[in-house]
C-alpha cells in the first residue's frame, strides 16, 4: 500500500540498518513507508520474539518521538472501545493519521486475544489512515501486554501522527500505562456499583484527564462530585488539575471537548517545560522494567523445566531455601 503525502509524513532515510540482514534492512524501510502488511510483519516478530526482533527496535527507535500516545484506560464496560473508535473519527476528519493498540483479555484455550475490540471497530478497516492491533495479555498484569511499549514504538516509526492505546479494563492494578503514555485518559460510569472512593488508591491518581463516560445516566453528577472533592485532598507535582469532560461516547457527544483537554494538557507540559522531564521519568520506570525482563529471560535460559521443577520440588520439600537458591542463580546470571 502506497503512502500518500495528504495521510502520511515525509520518510527519512533509515538508520542503523547497516549490519543487518536483507530481510530486516527491507522490512524497516517497508514499515517506514506505511506498508500495512510489512507493519503487521513486523508486529507479529516482535510480539513473538521471531529472529530479528531485536534488531528491528533498535533501528526503528531513532525514527520515534513524533506520534503522540494516548492511554485509556478505566473498568469493563466503562466504554473505552467505543470512545477509542470515536476519537479516531475525530483525528481522522483533521485528516491524520491514527494506530490503535486494543489490549484484550487472554483467551484461556488458545492464549490469543479475545477479539472483542477488532468486531467493535471493523468499520475503520478500509482506511489507510487507521491501523487496528488487538493484543493479548498473555498472563501480564497492569492492563497491558508486555510488548504494548514495542508495538507503540513500531506503530511511531511507521509514521502515525497519534496512537491510542485502549488497556484491558482489569481494575485497580491497572497503572502500567502512565509510564507508556503521554496522556493518560480515566473513564469512569456512573452507576456502576464502584464508588469512586472505592477505587482513588489504583488509579485514580494516574489520570491526566477524567472522562464521565455514559453522562446522561443518573450518578453522573454524583461522580464529578466525588472527582472534585478527591482532587481538593491533593495537588499533583506539576501543578496540573485533571480536568472532567463528560461524554456520551455512542452518540460522539463530548468528544470536541476531550480534545480540547488533550490539547490543553500538551500545551500546558510545554509551557511548563515538563514534556522532557516527564518522558525521562516514563523511561526509568521502563528502562527497570525491560532490565527485569531481560534478566528473568537470562535466568530463564540457564534452566530448563525439568532443571526448574526439580529446584521447585527442593524448597517444597524444604531441602534448599528460597533466598538462597535465588542469589545463587541471580549470581550466574550477573557473569
Amino acid at each position: 500500500m502506497f503512502r500518500t503525502e495528504s495521510v502520511f509524513r515525509f520518510v527519512p532515510p533509515v538508520l542503523y540498518t547497516d549490519r543487518l540482514n536483507d530481510d530486516i534492512q527491507k522490512l524497516i524501510e517497508q514499515v517506514r513507508s506505511g506498508d500495512v502488511r510489512a507493519l503487521s510483519r513486523a508486529i507479529s516478530t516482535v510480539e513473538n520474539r521471531a529472529p530479528g526482533w531485536s534488531d528491528l527496535l533498535k533501528a526503528l527507535f531513532p525514527h520515534t518521538g513524533q506520534a503522540r500516545v494516548l492511554g485509556l484506560t478505566g473498568a469493563p464496560g466503562a466504554g473505552k472501545s467505543t470512545l477509542v473508535d470515536q476519537l479516531a473519527r475525530f483525528y481522522r476528519s483533521e485528516n491524520r493519521t491514527v494506530g490503535i493498540i486494543a489490549v484484550d483479555p487472554t483467551s484461556p484455550y488458545s492464549g490469543g486475544a479475545i477479539l472483542g475490540d477488532r468486531i467493535r471497530m471493523q468499520e475503520h478497516f478500509s482506511d489507510p489512515g487507521i491501523y487496528i492491533r488487538s493484543m493479548a495479555t498473555r498472563g501480564s498484569l497492569g492492563g497491558l501486554a508486555r510488548t504494548t511499549a514495542d508495538v507503540a514504538t513500531i506503530l511511531d516509526a511507521s509514521g502515525r501522527d497519534l496512537i491510542m492505546i485502549e488497556t484491558v479494563g482489569v481494575g485497580q492494578d491497572e497503572v502500567d500505562i502512565v509510564r507508556l503514555a503521554d496522556v493518560t485518559i480515566l473513564i469512569l460510569v456512573p452507576g456502576m456499583g464502584d464508588d469512586v472512593q472505592t477505587i482513588k488508591a489504583g488509579i485514580m491518581e494516574i489520570a491526566d484527564i477524567f472522562v464521565i463516560n455514559k453522562s446522561d445516566r443518573d450518578g453522573a453528577e454524583h461522580v464529578e462530585k466525588e472527582i472534585r472533592t478527591l482532587q481538593s485532598l491533593a495537588m499533583r507535582a506539576d501543578g496540573w488539575v485533571p480536568p472532567i469532560v463528560k461524554t456520551i461516547a455512542s452518540e460522539g457527544t463530548g468528544i470536541d471537548e476531550l480534545e480540547a483537554a488533550i490539547t490543553e494538557y500538551e500545551a500546558y507540559l510545554s509551557k511548563k517545560n515538563l514534556t522532557l522531564s516527564k518522558s525521562a521519568e516514563n523511561w526509568q520506570e521502563r528502562l527497570v522494567e525491560m532490565l527485569r525482563d531481560a534478566m528473568l529471560e537470562k535466568a530463564r535460559a540457564q534452566f530448563n523445566d525439568g532443571n526448574l521443577a526439580g529446584l521447585a520440588s527442593e524448597v517444597a520439600e524444604h531441602k534448599r531455601d528460597p533466598y538462597s537458591l535465588v542469589e545463587e542463580i541471580a549470581g550466574k546470571v550477573g557473569k
